[in-house]
C-alpha cells in the first residue's frame, strides 16, 4: 500500500511538474476575415527561436524560452508584420490568442499619397478642407471615410483637420497658424510612415490629450521599420502624372544600429485641372543606436520640397462656357503653359529621440524637434503705380493696367448684359472672346511694362509670393507607467517656440524694372520709414512682419482595464501666448503697425472620460466625453495682421463639448458599429477676406473719406463669438459572407448648423473694426462637406492573391458656404443708414436662402494582385475613381460682394449673375496605378 502511495504521488509530482513548464503559444487569424492564417512566421526576437501556425493558425515554443520582456515577431509574405511586447515568467504560460495580421494591400497606399499629399494643404483647391484620417484600422467606416468619401469634401463629424493631432515620435505636426497639420512637409514618404498608433474620437492616446476626432502618432524609428528593400512607381491623372519611391530599412545590426533611407519625386505637368503642374521630391533618413535594453537614441530627418499649381474656384457662368476643368490662373508663355498661382512648401523636419526603458513598467521618451524653412504662395500684382509731379510742384501717384484675370467679372458676358441689355453685341463679343482663349495673357503683361520701362515708368504688373518663413523648437516629455495589471499611467509635458517671418517678396518684374511699395489704388505707403521704395526681385513688398508664439502645455491620464469594464480619466492645460512685431510702418495704421504689438495670452483646459462596458465578445458599449477649452489660432486672433497689430474684439477661448455613444458588435462573420455624436462649439472666431460693394454706409460711419462714388472696399470680415452644433450618426458595417466575398455599407447622417447669430466687424486699410451688429446666422447649415453620405460595395479577395471590390457612394445635403455680411442689418440700409425704400421682406428671404447642391452617387473601382518570384515580392494596385464621370459640385461659397438688397437682388434677377457664387467640382473619371517589388 505504502508502495502505491508514493507511486501515486510521484505522478503527482511528474504532472505537477510538467504543469509548470514556461510555454509560449497563441494563434494568428486575418484581421479581415478572422480565419486562421497558416505559415505565419512567430520569432523570438531576442532568440531568433522560430516557429509557424499550423493548419488552425496556432504555434508554440516549449524548449530553451528566454524568461523576462521578449518581443514577439509575427509576419507573413503579403501581410504588414507586427510586434507583440510580451513578459515570460518562468513555470507560467503565456498565451496569445487570435492576434491579427492585416494584408499589405496597395490599396493602403492610396490614402496617403491621394489625401495627405493632394487634398490636405488647406489652400483655395477646396480639397484642404477635409479632415485627416490616416487610417488603416479596422474601422469601415473610418476607411471609407478615407477612401470612399475624400473626393467629396467630406469631413469627419462635420469637423475640420485642427479638431484631430498629428505626431510623428510623439511631437505634435500641427501648425500653431491655422492648428492643421501640413502634410505636404512629409507627403511621398508612404514607405516609412507605415508604423502608426490610431486613436479615434476621444478615446485615449498614450502621447497627449488630443483633439475631439483623435490622434495619429507616427512612429519613424529605425529599429522598428520593416527590413528589406521596396521600390514603387505609380502612374494617376488625379495631381500628379508619376510617382518614383526606393526605400531600404536595415535589421538592428549586432553593433546596436539601424538605419532607414528613403527618396521619392513626384512629377507631373498638370492633374485633372489645367495646368497644375506638381513637382515634388522627398528624402527621408532615419538612425538609431541601441545602446542597451534600457536606452535608445533615434534621429530622424525628412526633407520633402515641393510645388504644384493651383486651381480656381468660378461661377457657374465660367464653367458653363469653358467646363469643369478650367483654371484661369494660367496662360501660355512662349508655347507653354505658365500657372501664376504656384504653391512651394520647403520646412525639413529634424528630431532627435530618446527612448528610456526605465523598468519592465514604465518608459520615458524625450523628443526634441525643430522644424524651418517657407512656405509660398505666388499671385500677380497689378495697377503697379508711377510718382509723378503736377505742374503746381506737387507729387502724386498714377497707376494703370487693369485686372488681368480672364475671368474678371468686366470681361465676361454677364458684365455687358447687365449693363448694356439693349445691346447684347458687347455680351456677344465678350462671349466669343472668352471661349477663343480666357486664359491669362502673359505676353500682354510684358509689353505693356516693356512701355513702361522705355518710357522710365515702373512696371504695371508683377508676380509675387506671399512667404511664410517659420522656425519652430518642439520639446516634449512622454510618461508612462503600468501601475498594476490593471491601470495604466500616462503624462506628458509639452513646449513650442514659434517664430514666423510673414512677407511679401518679388518674383518677377515682368520685363519691368521696379514696382512702386505703395496702395496703387490709394496711394498709401506701405512702409512710411522708406517711403517710394520700388521693389526688384527678391525684396520685400506690400507687408512685413514677425509673428511670435509659444505654447506649453501638460496632460495627465489614467487607464483602467478589467474583464467587463474598461474606463479612462484625461486632462489637460495649456499656456498660449501671441505677439505681432511690424517691420513696415503702413501709413494708414502709422501708429499701430510698427514694433511689437499687445501679448495676447491664452489658457486652455481639458478634460474628458469614457466607458467600454463588454456585455459578451460579441456586444460592446463605449462612450465618451469631453469638454476642451483652446486658444483661437493665429489665424482667426488677428483681424488685419498684414497691415495692423489689431486683434479680434472680445477675443477669448474657444469651448468645445462633446459626447458619442457606440454599440459594437463583433463576430466572425459580421462586424458592426453604430455611433451617434454630439459636438458644441462656442465663441470661435472667423476671419474672411474680400472685396465688397454695397457698404457705402459702413464708411460713412468709420468717418473716413470714400474717393468718388463706387463703395467698392477690399475688407476683413470678422465673425466674432460663432456658436456651431454638430449631431449626427455613424453605422459601419462588413459582413464576411465566405471565405472570398465581403460585403460592406457605410452610412453618415449628420446635421452641423449655426447655432447663435454671432458679431460681425468690418476692416480695412482705410477703417478699423467697425461694428456692423449681429449676423443672423442661426440654423443656417455649415460648408462642411456633404452631411449624408451612404456607401454600399463588396471586395472580392482570392486565395491566389488576386482582389478586386466595387463601391457605390451617393451623396446628399451638401450646402454653400455663406456671406455673412449679407446677413446683417447693413442689407436693408441705403448709404445713409435708412431702410431701402423699396425693400421686400418676401423676396429679401428668398434672395437669402442658402443653396442646397443636388445629390450625386458616384461609383469607385479597385484590384490588385501579388506574387512572389524567387525572393522578390511583387505587388500590383490599381483602381478607378467616379467610373461614371458625374458631374458634381462638392463645395462653394457666396461672394460678399452684393452686401445690401438693391445689388443682391439686381444681380441674381439677371440669367447670368455678375457675382454669381463660385464652386469647385469634383474631378471625372480619374485613374491611379500601383505597382512594387519589395526585396
Amino acid at each position: 500500500m505504502k508502495k502505491f502511495i508514493i507511486f501515486l504521488l510521484l505522478c503527482e509530482f511528474a504532472i505537477f511538474a510538467n504543469s509548470q513548464q514556461t510555454l509560449i503559444k497563441g494563434s494568428v487569424i486575418d484581421g479581415d476575415s478572422f480565419q486562421p492564417i497558416t505559415n505565419v512566421t512567430i520569432t523570438i526576437e531576442a532568440t531568433k527561436q522560430i516557429q509557424l501556425t499550423n493548419e488552425l493558425g496556432e504555434f508554440q515554443f516549449t524548449e530553451n524560452i528566454p524568461l523576462g520582456e521578449q518581443i514577439l515577431k509575427i509576419s507573413k509574405l503579403g501581410y504588414f508584420t507586427k510586434r507583440y511586447p510580451i513578459i515570460v515568467n518562468e513555470g507560467l504560460t503565456v498565451n496569445i490568442t487570435d492576434m491579427t495580421l492585416e494584408l499589405e494591400r496597395s490599396s493602403q497606399d492610396l490614402f496617403t499619397i491621394i489625401l495627405s499629399d493632394d487634398e490636405l494643404d488647406g489652400d483655395e483647391s477646396g480639397y484642404g478642407n477635409i479632415s485627416g484620417l490616416l487610417s488603416s484600422s479596422l474601422n469601415i467606416f473610418q476607411r471609407t471615410a478615407a477612401f470612399e468619401f475624400s473626393s467629396s469634401f467630406f469631413r469627419m463629424r462635420g469637423l475640420d483637420s485642427d479638431n484631430s493631432s498629428v505626431l510623428i515620435n510623439g511631437i505634435e505636426m500641427n501648425k500653431i497658424y491655422n492648428g492643421r497639420p501640413q502634410w505636404s512637409n512629409w507627403g511621398g514618404m508612404n514607405d516609412v510612415l507605415r508604423n502608426q498608433e490610431l486613436t479615434s474620437g476621444l478615446t485615449p492616446s498614450s502621447y497627449n490629450f488630443g483633439g475631439i476626432l483623435g490622434t495619429t502618432n507616427i512612429n519613424t524609428r529605425a529599429s522598428q521599420m520593416k527590413s528589406g528593400g521596396r521600390i514603387t512607381y505609380s502612374s494617376s491623372n488625379r495631381s500628379y502624372s508619376n510617382r518614383l519611391m526606393a526605400t531600404y530599412a536595415s535589421s538592428l545590426l549586432k553593433s546596436g544600429w539601424a538605419y532607414t533611407l528613403s527618396l521619392g519625386r513626384r512629377w507631373g505637368n498638370e492633374g485633372y485641372q489645367d495646368a497644375t503642374l506638381y513637382d515634388s521630391n522627398s528624402l527621408f533618413a532615419s538612425a538609431e543606436k541601441k545602446f542597451n535594453e534600457k536606452h535608445s537614441l533615434s534621429f530622424t530627418g525628412i526633407y520633402a520640397p515641393n510645388k504644384r499649381g493651383k486651381s480656381s474656384a468660378n461661377t457657374q457662368e465660367v464653367y458653363d462656357l469653358k467646363g469643369i476643368k478650367y483654371n484661369e490662373y494660367w496662360g501660355y508663355q512662349d508655347g507653354k503653359k505658365r500657372n501664376s498661382r504656384i504653391k512651394e512648401v520647403i520646412e525639413p523636419i529634424v528630431m532627435l529621440n530618446h527612448y528610456w526603458n526605465i523598468n519592465t513598467k514604465s518608459s520615458l521618451n524625450t523628443n526634441i524637434g525643430y522644424q524651418f524653412g517657407k512656405f509660398g504662395n505666388s499671385r500677380l500684382a497689378y495697377g503697379g503705380a508711377n510718382l509723378v509731379t503736377t505742374n503746381d510742384g506737387q507729387n502724386t501717384f498714377e497707376s494703370g493696367g487693369t485686372n488681368p484675370s480672364p475671368s474678371y467679372y468686366q470681361k465676361l458676358p454677364s458684365y455687358f448684359e447687365r449693363n448694356f441689355p439693349n445691346d447684347l453685341g458687347f455680351a456677344y463679343q465678350a462671349q466669343q472672346a472668352f471661349l477663343n482663349n480666357g486664359q491669362l495673357d502673359w505676353k500682354q503683361l510684358y509689353d505693356a511694362n516693356s512701355i513702361n520701362t522705355s518710357l522710365g515708368r515702373n512696371a504695371t504688373y508683377m508676380l509675387y509670393e506671399d512667404r511664410v518663413d517659420d522656425k519652430q523648437l518642439s520639446i516634449n516629455m512622454v510618461y508612462k507607467k503600468d501601475i498594476n495589471e490593471h491601470i495604466i499611467f500616462n503624462t506628458a509635458l509639452n513646449y513650442k517656440n514659434l517664430k514666423s517671418e510673414n512677407y511679401a517678396e518679388v518674383l518677377d518684374l515682368l520685363g519691368g524694372t521696379g514696382f512702386l511699395n505703395i496702395d496703387s489704388f490709394d496711394g498709401v505707403q506701405f512702409d512710411l520709414q522708406n517711403p517710394n521704395t520700388n521693389a526688384k526681385v527678391g525684396e520685400t513688398y506690400g507687408y512685413n512682419y514677425n509673428m511670435f508664439a509659444s505654447v506649453f502645455s501638460g496632460y495627465a491620464q489614467a487607464q483602467f482595464k478589467y474583464n467587463k469594464f474598461d474606463f479612462y480619466v484625461s486632462t489637460s492645460i495649456t499656456s498660449t501666448q501671441y505677439q505681432r512685431e511690424g517691420l513696415f510702418q503702413n501709413e494708414s495704421f502709422a501708429n499701430n503697425s510698427l514694433g511689437k504689438g499687445e501679448n495676447l495670452s491664452f489658457i486652455g483646459m481639458g478634460v474628458k472620460a469614457g466607458a467600454i462596458y463588454k456585455i459578451s465578445g460579441k456586444h460592446i458599449i463605449d462612450v465618451n466625453m469631453g469638454y476642451i477649452t483652446k486658444a483661437p489660432s493665429i489665424r482667426n486672433s488677428f483681424s488685419n495682421s498684414r497691415s495692423n497689430h489689431n486683434i479680434v474684439p472680445n477675443i477669448t477661448e474657444e469651448k468645445l463639448m462633446s459626447v458619442d455613444a457606440s454599440y459594437i458588435y463583433r463576430s466572425d462573420i459580421v462586424k458592426a458599429k453604430l455611433t451617434g455624436f454630439y459636438t458644441s462649439l462656442k465663441d470661435a472666431n472667423e476671419i474672411s477676406f474680400f472685396f465688397a460693394d454695397g457698404i457705402g454706409n459702413v464708411i460713412a460711419e468709420s468717418g473716413t473719406q470714400q474717393s468718388g462714388t463706387d463703395d467698392t472696399e477690399f475688407i476683413q470680415e470678422i465673425l466674432q463669438g460663432v456658436d456651431k452644433n454638430y449631431l449626427g450618426t455613424e453605422l459601419g458595417i462588413e459582413a464576411q459572407v465566405t471565405t472570398t466575398i465581403k460585403l460592406k455599407g457605410v452610412v453618415a447622417l449628420g446635421q452641423y448648423t449655426y447655432a447663435n447669430n454671432p458679431n460681425l466687424y468690418l476692416s480695412s486699410d482705410r477703417f478699423e473694426n467697425v461694428y456692423l451688429g449681429k449676423s443672423y446666422l442661426k440654423n443656417y447649415k455649415l460648408a462642411v462637406g456633404p452631411h449624408q453620405a451612404y456607401s454600399v460595395g463588396f471586395e472580392y479577395r482570392d486565395p491566389d492573391y488576386w482582389w478586386f471590390g466595387a463601391t457605390a457612394n451617393f451623396f446628399d445635403k451638401t450646402y454653400i458656404d455663406i456671406s455673412p455680411l449679407t446677413r446683417t442689418d447693413n442689407f436693408y440700409k441705403d448709404v445713409d443708414g435708412q431702410p431701402f425704400i423699396d425693400y421686400d421682406e418676401t423676396i429679401a428671404l428668398e434672395l437669402l436662402k442658402q443653396e442646397t447642391f443636388d445629390n450625386y452617387m458616384s461609383v469607385n473601382l479597385t484590384g490588385g494582385k501579388s506574387w512572389l518570384v524567387g525572393d522578390y515580392y511583387i505587388g500590383f494596385f490599381a483602381s478607378v475613381n467616379n467610373l461614371l464621370d458625374e458631374v458634381y459640385k462638392t463645395g462653394g461659397f457666396e461672394q460678399g460682394r452684393n452686401a445690401n438688397y438693391r445689388q443682391l437682388r439686381d444681380d441674381k434677377a439677371l440669367d447670368k449673375p455678375v457675382f454669381g457664387s463660385k464652386y469647385w467640382y469634383g474631378r471625372g473619371a480619374t485613374y491611379f496605378l500601383n505597382l512594387n517589388v519589395r526585396f
